[in-house]
């Protein structure tokens, strides 16, 4: 058996690692887009490290676009094969990848009509169309958790719930080679023990050889208190106090839900202020109703909550933004609000227009609440950017920012460690942290050594 990682090394986008069996069966894990601006990754979203129309099947661990955005890509450059996923996750990669789709046609639609502002290499064709995005989804086939089910005659597989997003899951391989049994374990992205909305993580079999995740494996997360009374905090501060607007780049699945969730309970307590709140993103909106739409994702806290509220992401001063006519009516407005929008890195979508217009105003806030890759806006005001050049034009950055991490979907340091405490057992255990190699080494599609269960993490 061999591995070749093929994304996501020292690198938390762009997931995608390819195992070649010694009977020729070969399988990805993942296959993911890579989201940001580094000019060593440029030509990463169009470049494969293996012949697509080689691969025989191809595994997700959940729905994000950094694990699943370049799969219409793959099927329209030859790979024929099914793609395995959980029921949830293949519910929300319908809407995210047809989203993916629409957003880059109109993002080459746009630099072709404004010649003028970019370079010639930056004007090209979509890496694919939502007609591949149709085709694609011909080629999903989904599972429930905790049940082993075959993938060729020599390998199972099992997904066990990694409580990360909705329909995430870890991924166990049983593999039978050469008369011996071996099992390989993929985390896919660590989800949080104790957060709302979804069920803790659960760790998964022990294994012989792990491809662990290790995105905050160096920082610990703010507790769950702390997280809420500090947002209540900057919400009073920013829209009571100095009559401003809150902007919160937000992923449109898991991130967007939890920030709701936890306004509507803020609500139901009489401790929200009276403000105007609004998720400007159809897709997070669509996210929403497939959220409500998979409660065996839930965990039983929100259970017990739905017997007192039938609706945990709507209250009464709650609106969801389709219409394009009144996400650009509150770019202008003046008045106090909650603007919650994807994309979570600043780098697509109406969240881009919301910053552009609110970036230079002292009165405003705007609250990070995640991971953004470093050369993305995002990233950029992370850094502490004091300007910020976006649609051409270059803005100073007098609104507020400030960083959140507690929100974040992905295990701390402790949170990971724990996850996989169970895997000390095993005699012999190798274990590959999917940030711990450099962009040069990915694009030359080399093999890894193991390193320890103490790999480093993203600094």
């Amino acid at each position: 058996m061999k591995i070749k990682f093929c994304g996501a090394a020292r690198e938390v986008t762009g997931s995608s690692h390819l195992v070649m069996l010694d009977n020729g069966f070969t399988f990805l894990l993942d296959c993911g887009m890579y989201q940001g601006a580094d000019p060593d990754m440029y030509r990463f979203n169009r470049e494969w490290f293996f012949e697509p129309s080689e691969i025989d099947c191809l595994v997700l661990s959940h729905a994000h676009i950094d694990h699943i955005g370049k799969v219409p890509r793959l099927v329209k450059d030859g790979f024929t094969g099914p793609i395995r996923c959980t029921h949830a996750t293949r519910s929300l990669a319908s809407i995210l990848l047809m989203d993916s789709a629409k957003i880059q046609e109109r993002d080459v639609e746009y630099r072709k009509n404004h010649k003028d502002r970019f370079d010639e290499d930056a004007i090209q064709e979509p890496l694919y169309t939502a007609e591949d995005v149709t085709k694609a989804m011909g080629q999903f086939v989904t599972y429930p958790y905790d049940r082993w089910f075959k993938i060729h005659d020599d390998v199972e597989v099992l997904y066990r719930d990694a409580g990360h997003i909705l329909g995430s899951a870890s991924v166990t391989l049983k593999i039978q080679e050469h008369g011996k049994e071996i099992l390989l374990g993929f985390t896919g992205d660590i989800g949080r023990p104790a957060r709302p909305i979804l069920r803790d993580p659960v760790p998964m079999p022990e294994v012989s050889y792990l491809i662990c995740e290790s995105t905050y494996g160096d920082r610990e997360h703010e507790s769950a208190p702390e997280e809420s009374a500090r947002f209540l905090e900057i919400i009073k501060e920013t829209c009571v106090k100095n009559k401003g607007k809150l902007i919160i780049p937000a992923f449109s699945v898991g991130r967007t839900q939890e920030i709701v969730y936890m306004l509507d309970k803020l609500a139901n307590e009489e401790r929200l202020p009276r403000i105007p709140v609004y998720v400007d993103s159809p897709l997070a909106v669509n996210a929403t109703t497939i959220y409500a739409s998979h409660p065996e994702c839930f965990d039983q806290d929100l259970t017990e909550y739905l017997l007192e509220d039938e609706n945990p992401f709507g209250f009464n001063g709650l609106h969801y933004v389709r219409k394009v006519e009144m996400s650009k009516a509150l770019n202008y407005s003046k008045a106090p609000a909650i603007i919650i929008s994807a994309a979570g890195m600043i780098n697509a979508g109406r969240i881009r227009h919301h910053v552009f217009h609110a970036i230079d105003d002292p009165r405003n806030t705007i609250l990070i609440v995640g991971y953004c890759a470093p050369h993305t806006p995002g990233g950029l005001l992370r850094a502490g950017a004091e300007k910020l050049r976006m649609f051409g034009e270059t803005k100073p950055v007098k609104a507020r920012v400030l960083i959140m991490d507690s929100f974040s979907a992905h295990g701390d340091k402790m949170e990971m460690l724990d996850f996989i405490r169970n895997q000390r057992g095993t005699a012999q255990k190798y274990s590959w942290c999917t940030a711990n190699t450099k962009p040069s080494e990915i694009s030359k599609g080399c093999s890894f050594k193991p390193v320890s269960q103490k790999s480093k993490s993203r600094s």
